[in-house]
């Protein structure tokens, strides 16, 4: 990838002791303020019932769903390989602003993601990490954990949502996806999740500009009679970002398969799972989806380590062949676009989905409608009695 935009070196942060047996506080390092432990009200909310709602045949096929969310999944906010950074800590001693431009929908948006300084008990020393595809997997199992029981949390009266677990918990969510880490590793990407900021920018047609700044969680706490990183019931909260709240007040999220998309190899693979799910909304037998390659590596922000464009193209195609594989597309053909002298400018990809993906999005968009009605209409539904379209019971 492009070498990130970089700034001025930020000043050492403050070491801090790892919480112990002390009165709870916050698990971060900085200076974030205490998470509010949530109320009894807030696992009940109308909102948290609609997240935990899905669309499906029985308890084995809702182990596999998820939400994915419009815009938030669609920032390019896990684009730096950890070793993309060891490589940019060597050469620059830190890690800079990373300035990323790509499009949503059409409209011109910029992220500005600050890397989180985390300071390491042990060594005694200062290393920045900018969210990577480690941090992406914890975030997707912390979300598929608060879509089960009484894990996650709606808080109207201070317009924030997030879940609460334990390291256990999201440990096994995690290998059971066939993404195993240790608790440290786990805690480290908390940690990191925690303390990086992204600005999202936008820019409207008549000039217009539009900007928020939050950190990938906006709040993280823990409390524990031992050391944080070795006790793997001590209960932790994460809030989530304000978008993902957002997005839960205005029921703006989609049923997908998780565990499809938790299976594949590739971080692209995954990305682009997630935007068919979003985008792909018309699928059916009969109508095909339209990629470009240079689409592609503008808004996943994935394709940029590449030395070499044909390398960049035949990873989005092992890519697709993943999803191919996976039972997301039935097929997909490729056409390169050309210019002077043969050079290639760029690939056009038609994709055809498979029929469990029809069923499955057709399910998305009936449980999108069912959300939107009265709340009598909606959360009384028993998702034993609902059967998915086009699937027999």
């Amino acid at each position: 990838m492009k070498s990130p935009k970089t700034t001025h070196k930020r000043p050492a942060a403050k070491p801090a002791a790892e919480p112990d047996a002390t009165p709870a506080a916050p698990a971060t390092q900085d200076a974030h303020p205490p998470v509010l432990p949530p109320t009894e009200a807030d696992f009940g909310s109308r909102q948290i019932d609609l997240f935990r709602f899905f669309l499906c045949n029985g308890p084995d096929e809702r182990e596999r769903l998820s939400n994915t969310f419009d815009l938030w999944d669609s920032l390019p906010r896990y684009a730096v390989s950890r070793q993309q950074m060891t490589k940019i800590r060597k050469e620059k001693g830190f890690l800079g602003l990373q300035q990323i431009t790509f499009q949503y929908r059409g409209r011109p948006f910029e992220v500005r993601i600050q890397a989180a300084r985390i300071f390491d008990e042990k060594t005694r020393t200062e290393t920045d990490y900018y969210p990577s595809a480690n941090e992406e997997l914890i975030e997707d199992a912390l979300r598929k954990i608060a879509t089960e029981q009484r894990n996650a949390f709606f808080d109207r009266p201070n317009y924030r949502s997030g879940v609460v677990f334990t390291l256990h918990m999201l440990r096994e969510e995690l290998r059971k996806r066939g993404h195993a880490r240790s608790y440290q590793q786990i805690v480290l990407s908390l940690n990191i999740l925690a303390r990086s900021n992204i600005e999202i920018r936008a820019v409207d047609a008549k000039g217009g500009e539009g900007f928020t700044v939050s950190s990938y969680f906006s709040g993280l706490s823990a409390v524990s009679r031992s050391k944080l990183s070795e006790d793997p019931e001590a209960k932790w909260i994460v809030q989530f970002h304000p978008l993902i709240t957002q997005a839960m007040d205005a029921l703006d999220y989609r049923q997908f398969n998780y565990a499809q998309m938790m299976a594949y190899t590739t971080q692209l693979a995954r990305w682009l799972h997630k935007q068919l799910s979003l985008k792909f909304t018309f699928a059916s037998m009969v109508t095909t989806f339209e990629i470009r390659y240079g689409t592609v590596k503008r808004d996943s922000a994935l394709l940029e380590g590449y030395q070499q464009q044909r390398q960049a193209v035949a990873a989005l195609d092992a890519a697709l062949e993943e999803l191919k594989a996976g039972g997301v597309l039935m097929d997909f053909k490729k056409q390169p676009m050309t210019g002077t002298r043969g050079r290639l400018e760029d690939v056009v990809y038609t994709l055809t989905a498979s029929r469990d993906f029809v069923a499955q999005t057709k399910a998305a968009n009936k449980r999108q409608a069912l959300a939107l009605e009265p709340p009598a209409e909606t959360v009384d539904k028993s998702v034993d009695n609902l059967a998915v379209p086009g699937k027999k019971r």
